[in-house]
C-alpha cells in the first residue's frame, strides 16, 4: 500500500469526533482580517470579513460533446493555470482554489480601498478570457463563456481533515461564499447578461467610479445584484492588436 492509505478504525475515529465537539467556543476568535493559514490548527479557527471571487466556465458540459480527451486537457489547464494567475496576483489573497472546472479566491479587504483592488481583480479575469478565446480560436477550438461571481462578507475559516494524516485543507464556510459561488453560477447566461455579477454588499464598498461600471438587476432568490463586464483597458489593447 501507498499513498495516504489507512485501514478506518471507528473507534479512534469516535474518539476524534468527541475531541472536535468538546473544543471550547473561544477557541474560535473574531478577527478584523483572515490571517494566514499557518495560524490554523485542527482544534482553532477565525470568524472574519473577507471578498470572494468565484470563476465558472458556462456549459463545461457542451465541451465534452464538441471535443476529445486531450483538447479538453488543454483547454481547462489553461484555464485553470491563468485564471489562477490572476486571481494570485492581488497582495490581499488568502486562497486560492480549484473545485472542477470553477476557480475561487478569498481576500483580506479590511480596509474600502481594497474592495476596489479585488474588483480590478475580476475586471482582469474577465479581460483574461478575451485572450484565452484568441487562442482557442487559433487552435480551432471552442470559445469559452464564463460567470464570475464577486462578493464581501463573514466567513468562518477552518482546517478541516484528518489530524495526524496529509489530507487537510482551509475551509471556508459562510454566506460570502455561498453567495459568490452562487453569483458566478448566475453570470453570463442568456442574452444580455453580463459576465460578472457582484453582490449588493459588495458594490456598497466600491468608489463611484467602479459602482458607474455596473448597472442592478433584480434576481430572484438572491435580491439586487449588480453586472457589468468592466476590463483592463491597456491588456484589452494588447490582446485586440494581437495577429
Amino acid at each position: 500500500m501507498d499513498g495516504n492509505y489507512r485501514p478506518y478504525d471507528w473507534t479512534a475515529s469516535s474518539a476524534r469526533i468527541k475531541a472536535i465537539l468538546d473544543q471550547p467556543a473561544g477557541a474560535y476568535e473574531e478577527v478584523d482580517g483572515l490571517p494566514d493559514r499557518d495560524k490554523l490548527t485542527f482544534a482553532n479557527g477565525f470568524y472574519g470579513m473577507c471578498s470572494a471571487i468565484f470563476i465558472d466556465i458556462r456549459d463545461s458540459s457542451g465541451l465534452t460533446s464538441k471535443h476529445k480527451r486531450p483538447v479538453l486537457a488543454k483547454i481547462y489547464r489553461s484555464f485553470i493555470s491563468e485564471m489562477v494567475a490572476v486571481l494570485n496576483s492581488d497582495s490581499y489573497v488568502r486562497e486560492v482554489n480549484i473545485v472542477g472546472d470553477c476557480v475561487w479566491a478569498s481576500y483580506k479587504t479590511t480596509q474600502v480601498n481594497h474592495i476596489d483592488d479585488v474588483f480590478a481583480i475580476a475586471a482582469q479575469a474577465s479581460t483574461l478570457l478575451k485572450l484565452l478565446n484568441h487562442h482557442y480560436e487559433k487552435a480551432g477550438i471552442t470559445q469559452l463563456g464564463i460567470g464570475i461571481g464577486v462578493e464581501y462578507g463573514r466567513v468562518l475559516m477552518i482546517k478541516a481533515g484528518y489530524s495526524g494524516s496529509t489530507i487537510n485543507d482551509v475551509v471556508y464556510m459562510g454566506d460570502v461564499v455561498n453567495r459568490a459561488a452562487h453569483l458566478a453560477h448566475l453570470a453570463g447566461r442568456g442574452w444580455g447578461s453580463n459576465p460578472i455579477f457582484v453582490g449588493d454588499v459588495f458594490y456598497s464598498n466600491l468608489n463611484d467610479n467602479n459602482q458607474g461600471l455596473l448597472r442592478p438587476q433584480w434576481t430572484s432568490g438572491i435580491g439586487t445584484v449588480y453586472q457589468g463586464n468592466p476590463i483592463i483597458p491597456a491588456m484589452d489593447e494588447w490582446i485586440s492588436a494581437l495577429g
